[in-house]
């Protein structure tokens, strides 16, 4: 979705790499939950890879590398041998282990074409174990960041990015489809930087129109229009000395987009309807899951937001980390001493299969409802849980080919009356309970997404909820917003806004 040589102009977008990209093998899944993200790089740039029960050596950074060393896993090895135009074949042992190509069980020897080793392959061994086979261009390395999850090149960089912006006072631009971990990457970089003994002071400008977002951003002055009785302080003014996040920045109104430039520029602003310039220092980090090139954005603003550009990947582009982020959505529930039942191999299995499209917000609500329904003896297929839009890729070979006239034929729109219910709170589940990205999903309008809320009988307003019922919701979801909404069944958005009129601890 994002071109760096279109979407920003910085050339600051990752640390260099000496050397063409290798194979790797990631533990995707094991009974033991230990060894889910250790790896093996193929030292050779030719030959071939065997997999077997006690070689190669899987390791973690710095630890010492383990055969697989389960007993679903043959001792007879899976060969893996690079072909000519960069396909890879599959051989299977001469024993009885299953073998399955991205979901798919093969009985003989299989071919893959580059494209799907770009998209990283999964192999399922004796249906227990699952491998992600995938090109890796740098070696693996321990550098931690609170949130960011993940063993794969992209998360590595994405890390060291973090860790080089934050000490600074730069302006950073954070692009990412929905779901990807904007906001985690923001609070990341306040934290790890000088200004993290001050709040991070957070905004949607997806949700302002032009006149409420320059009150917000930047206050307004006594009188400034009917019925403001007093001053109002923006949130330039609450960040000063600190981090102001500015989300969804593509959808900034056009009239307050000069107003921000001058901010950024100068440091100095005038509060609605004031007549002396105020000051502010503080830094802003931005994000969006648009390009911003490409439509009707000030160039001036976004020059000033990409001094340094850092962009949060698609999880399907990174699909060796999904095993690391099932695991910790395993930890997190079982922190409070619940005891977890043994998710089956064919759900692990799916869910390294799918692409994905909400992304790491996405897997993340999918696995709470899975091991809910799931500790209640309830868990249903993965395709429910999807919303039923899973289909296993392709195993092995080259892609059915789709006919011209099918290709260009454009999607029909369907009716809002042809949306379930079940539909509706699935995406907005998907999407963290974000009305954009329920939208998207479902390929409607924001407009449209509204009127299938308001329509659907479960779906509340907050407005709606009592006292007593939004407060113990928000002490249930640990004040987490977009768990608070899922168990409330009401937009994560107007749900913030609510609860900061509240004033609720969190919230203020």
């Amino acid at each position: 979705m994002f071109d760096s040589d279109h979407t920003f102009t910085s050339p600051l977008t990752g640390t260099p790499y000496a050397g063409p990209p290798v194979l790797a093998l990631t533990v995707l899944w094991h009974p033991d939950p230990a060894r889910v993200g250790q790896q093996y790089l193929q030292p050779e740039s030719h030959g071939a890879m065997e997999v077997s029960r006690f070689f190669p050596l899987f390791a973690h950074p710095g630890s010492d590398g383990l055969g697989l060393g389960h007993g679903s896993v043959s001792r007879q090895p899976l060969r893996l041998a690079r072909e000519t135009g960069g396909r890879l074949s599959v051989t299977p042992p001469d024993s009885r282990m299953t073998v399955e190509v991205n979901g798919v069980e093969i009985a003989g020897p299989a071919m893959l074409e580059p494209s799907q080793l770009d998209s990283g392959v999964v192999l399922g061994l004796g249906r227990a174990i699952l491998l992600c086979l995938h090109w890796t261009e740098r070696l693996p390395r321990d550098n931690p960041v609170a949130g960011l999850l993940g063993v794969s090149a992209a998360a590595i960089q994405v890390r060291e990015l973090i860790r080089t912006v934050a000490p600074t006072e730069l302006p950073v631009l954070l692009l990412g489809e929905t779901g990807t971990g904007k906001e985690v990457a923001a609070r990341a970089i306040h934290a790890l930087g000088g200004r993290a003994h001050h709040p991070l002071v957070a905004v949607n400008m997806a949700v302002m129109n032009e006149g409420l977002a320059a009150a917000e951003l930047f206050g307004t002055a006594r009188g400034a229009y009917t019925g403001a009785q007093s001053a109002r302080t923006g949130l330039f003014a609450e960040a000063d000395g600190a981090t102001l996040f500015l989300d969804e920045i593509g959808n900034t109104p056009a009239a307050v987009q000069p107003m921000l430039l001058r901010v950024l520029e100068s440091g100095q602003y005038r509060v609605v309807g004031g007549d002396t310039d105020r000051r502010s220092s503080a830094r802003v980090i931005a994000a969006t899951d648009q390009d911003l090139s490409h439509q009707d954005f000030n160039q001036a603003l976004l020059r000033r937001l990409e001094r340094f550009v850092i962009t949060l990947p698609p999880l399907r582009a990174r699909r060796e980390d999904i095993g690391v982020l099932l695991v910790h959505a395993l930890e997190q529930a079982g922190a409070g001493g619940a005891q977890l039942p043994v998710l089956p191999f064919a759900f692990v299995s799916a869910c390294a299969n799918y692409d994905w499209p909400g992304n790491v917000r996405q897997l993340s609500h999918v696995m709470a409802r899975a091991l809910l329904l799931a500790q209640a003896g309830q868990l249903p297929l993965f395709e429910a849980l999807v919303g039923g839009r899973h289909a296993a890729r392709p195993a092995a070979g080259p892609a059915p080919a789709t006919p011209a006239s099918t290709a260009a034929a454009p999607a029909r729109r369907r009716a809002l009356d042809e949306f379930s219910d079940e539909e509706v709170v699935a995406a907005l589940h998907n999407n963290g309970w974000q009305v954009q990205g329920a939208a998207a999903e479902l390929g409607i309008s924001r407009p449209s997404m509204y009127k299938l809320i308001e329509a659907h009988p479960a779906i509340r307003r907050p407005e709606a909820i009592g006292l007593a019922e939004l407060t113990s919701g928000w002490e249930q979801s640990g004040a987490d917003l977009e768990r608070c909404a899922a168990l409330l069944l009401t937009p994560a958005e107007a749900l913030r806004r609510h609860l900061r009129g509240l004033g609720l601890p969190g919230q203020a």
